[in-house]
């Protein structure tokens, strides 16, 4: 057999050779695996939707000399692996900002972070 793509848990079978069993308990399915939100920017956004911050955006190329930079006074209204979503506080404006521009943030309050408790 001809494998395509690398895997590291790939391990040629012999010919002749049974392949290994997984073994399922009694309630059908198989054991549970502690689930942990992983800690990148976009998750914490997340957890802290609705909260008033200053969100610090910073572009290669800008328009005119020393305009390079955007901070938007706002709440995080939604966040992806890739974007987020800002509205500004005093004129309700909406952002659709790509996290590649993100710097910084500032909040007014305290963060929602993940539970550090070891598994």
């Amino acid at each position: 057999m001809v494998q395509y793509y690398w895997y590291p848990g790939f391990q040629p079978q012999q010919p002749g050779t049974t392949p290994p069993q997984v073994t399922i308990p009694s309630g059908g399915r198989p054991p549970a695996t502690p689930f942990r939100e992983e800690s990148y920017i976009e998750n914490i956004l997340r957890l802290n939707r609705g909260k008033i911050g200053t969100f610090n955006f910073s572009f290669e190329n800008a328009l005119a000399a020393g305009k390079n930079t955007l901070a938007i006074r706002g709440m995080v209204e939604a966040a992806g692996r890739d974007h987020v979503i800002l509205s500004e506080s005093g004129t309700g404006d909406r952002f659709l900002m790509p996290m590649i521009y993100f710097d910084y943030a500032q909040f007014d309050e305290e963060l929602n972070y993940f539970d550090q408790q070891p598994f």
